[in-house]
């Protein structure tokens, strides 16, 4: 009888409340396919680097998903208080009928497991076959072979997707077990009487909190968006402290002037239904204050999260064609105890260490790095060094500038592929490919500012930086460097040598093959030629590779992608849930009124569009204050990822926009749709 009486519960729930078994089957699946992407890479063909990564990845995925175990969890428990209110009357039939508290709760009990396993089958399910098309993202983000691919099934995502779901609803019991003892017959039946009462609130009350809560907002603003180097971590603390609070004041005084602002706005108040819609929204906004609060913020990290993972991942990308141009580079520096450099020549000391240059690389260039102590970095910048101190790569402008010569510098760039570039005897290039750097930069070489180097007069010979940097990176990081004349540049103090070469093959797997040969009998032989070989001389190495750089880059920008969209895809789905069940919620509570409109004549077109007015604004509330939030958290993360580049971060706004309303945009219109269902036909 029981569970005959619970099933008929949840098919009668099914109509009203379908976005809620909808939200836990999505959130089943997606808690599913990240924790099972570690087991689509087993039969990848991927790098031994790449292969850690992926092991990290699947360790951070694990942390997180403990957080989004809680999230989802709050969720349910948040979405069952609304569930339960809205079956206050049938529990009252149940206790007049004669039924114990015990019997209701048991009910409870079973339409909970039932609804327990119903969205774990089904999630799971979606999640496996899902996990099957995310393998081709997880393909394209590990550059992986997928010659070996199969059909996989996480037997240890699953289990651990039933034992965290499973945790969740049994809390959902006790919740609702506890909220049944606790009922009393005569709060019950009242309970649809009248809708909840609002407080008026004082309006001039509301205009100082609201004038308030934006000053502090704005104060907030300004910490993160002055100068980098000023923000500390306790004025961090503050604007973050300071900007959850505005936003709760802000959204409280809202809610109180809202039905004003839209009454002294009497040529939209007074048409159609103007004056009924805009008071059903004022008592929702006024009866989701904290809530929207939480939305609000939830929704800007959510934005600033996605952005972020998406600026990473590109600019990675992009970064790996910009600042690797070649496969292989080898620097050195060794002196004797009398301070005399030696091995002046790379080929020549890979030579005299038996090393055949030929049989790994196709094409080579050398160049040295001259650490000019007499020249100081603020000597390029002329006036305008001050205008660098709020970027995060802003240089001791006390210290020493790496120079080149001309000829080797050009030697270099017909390796990179790029323009070479000429100087008269009297003028000097700055190589810089960090954005904040370039700026003050080019307005000092437009000055024309002169520097001495060596007891030489220089002028700039470009109006702006060149636009590279000499070593492999996989990052923008020349922040300011020095091309002369040769003879400009003077043989004394610390120079290293730097060997760069590409690989005479332009297959992957031989490029590996090489590489793996090339670290055994050229960075560690070539070091043990000089141990053995020469009495009193240090050796001091550094050395890196196109691949690896490649390897380690797609190991972060995978991290930082997976991580950004676990995050923000449930928190998407839980802000969009929440508003959707308080809608529907608010919509079975306001069946009568709906009726009454019927009754007066007012066409369905009509009532159907003042719905969706109601929750176009309501779900818009919070989604617009949370992307003014963005607009300046954006800029601060934009000063943290600078090393990264800067000219990927519209693209990436715009794919989380799209993301936003796609998901967000989504639960919008099916909620409409599902109240409409609900003041239509509800019987």
């Amino acid at each position: 009888m029981l569970f005959k009486l619970s099933v008929g519960n949840i098919r009668r729930s099914l109509r009203d409340y379908a976005i809620y078994f909808f939200t836990l089957i999505i959130g089943v699946s997606v808690f599913y396919v990240f924790n099972a992407i570690s087991s689509q890479t087993v039969y990848m063909q991927v790098s031994q680097d790449t292969r850690e990564m992926i092991d990290t990845l699947e360790y951070a995925l694990s942390g997180v998903s403990v957080f989004v175990a809680v999230v989802l969890g709050l969720l349910i428990v948040y979405a069952s208080r609304f569930l339960m209110k809205r079956r206050n009357k049938e529990f009252a039939l149940y206790l007049t009928l004669g039924m114990g508290k015990s019997r209701i709760s048991a009910i409870l009990l079973v339409e909970t497991l039932i609804i327990g396993i119903g969205s774990l089958a089904v999630g799971l399910i979606l999640g496996i076959c899902i996990s099957q098309l995310m393998s081709a993202l997880v393909v394209n983000m590990f550059e992986a072979d997928m010659s070996d691919y199969r059909f996989t099934l996480s037997g240890e995502a699953v289990a651990k997707t039933i034992i965290y779901f499973g945790i969740m609803y049994l809390i959902v019991m006790l919740f609702n077990t506890v909220s049944i003892s606790k009922c009393r017959l005569i709060t019950l039946m009242q309970s649809g009487r009248r809708s909840e009462k609002m407080k008026a609130k004082n309006p001039w009350v509301c205009v100082a909190v609201f004038i308030a809560a934006v000053l502090a907002l704005a104060y907030a603003y300004d910490i993160v968006t002055g100068s980098f180097r000023q923000i500390t971590e306790k004025r961090l603390l503050l604007s973050i402290g300071l900007g959850a609070v505005s936003t709760f004041f802000i959204f409280w005084s809202v809610s109180g002037l809202l039905l004003r602002i839209f009454m002294s706005l009497k040529g939209i108040y007074y048409r159609g239904l103007g004056s009924f819609t805009f008071r059903q929204l004022s008592s929702k906004v006024n009866t989701m204050v904290f809530s929207m609060t939480v939305i609000c913020l939830m929704l800007f990290v959510t934005i600033c999260t996605l952005s972020a993972a998406f600026f990473i991942k590109r600019s990675l990308d992009d970064n790996m064609n910009k600042c690797c141009r070649t496969d292989f580079e080898y620097s050195y520096y060794t002196v004797r105890d009398t301070d005399e450099a030696v091995f002046e020549d790379p080929v020549e000391l890979f030579r005299e260490s038996g090393v055949d240059i030929d049989e790994y690389f196709s094409d080579h260039a050398c160049i040295t790095s001259y650490y000019n102590r007499s020249m100081l970095f603020s000597d390029i910048l002329g006036d305008h060094a001050d205008e660098m101190k709020n970027s995060i790569f802003y240089p001791d402008i006390e210290s020493g500038v790496l120079t080149y010569k001309l000829s080797e510098f050009n030697d270099l760039m017909r390796l990179y592929g790029c323009d070479e570039i000429e100087l008269a005897d009297d003028e000097y290039a700055v190589l810089c490919n960090v954005e904040s750097m370039k700026q003050s930069l080019t307005a000092a070489a437009e000055d024309g500012c002169e520097i001495v180097c060596n007891g030489h007069t220089l002028k700039p010979a470009f109006s702006r930086p060149i636009d590279i940097g000499v070593d492999l990176d996989a990052a923008p990081t020349t922040a300011g460097e020095l091309v002369v004349p040769d003879s400009v540049v003077k043989s004394e103090g610390l120079m290293t040598k730097h060997f760069f070469g590409q690989y005479n093959t332009s297959d992957k797997n031989e490029k590996r093959e090489i590489e793996d040969r090339v670290h055994d009998e050229v960075i560690v032989g070539v070091s043990n030629y000089v141990l053995d070989n020469y009495e009193n001389v240090s050796l001091s190495t550094y050395y890196d590779s196109r691949l690896s750089l490649r390897d380690s880059s797609i190991g972060v920008g995978a991290l930082v992608t997976f991580l950004g969209m676990y995050t923000g895809l449930i928190f998407l789905i839980a802000c969009g849930a929440l508003l959707a069940l308080k809608e529907l919620s608010d919509s079975v509570d306001s069946i009568s009124r709906y009726d009454m409109l019927r009754k007066l004549g007012v066409e369905d077109k009509s009532i159907s569009g003042s719905l969706f007015i109601q929750t176009l604004i309501f779900f818009l509330l919070p989604l617009i204050l949370a992307c003014i939030h963005s607009i300046f958290g954006m800029k601060f993360a934009k000063l943290i990822l600078e090393v990264f580049g800067s000219d990927k971060i519209l693209l990436s706004v715009l794919s989380t926009s799209a993301i936003i309303i796609l998901i967000y945009g989504g639960y919008m219109l099916i909620t409409y749709f599902c109240s409409r269902s609900i003041i239509r036909n509800r019987k």
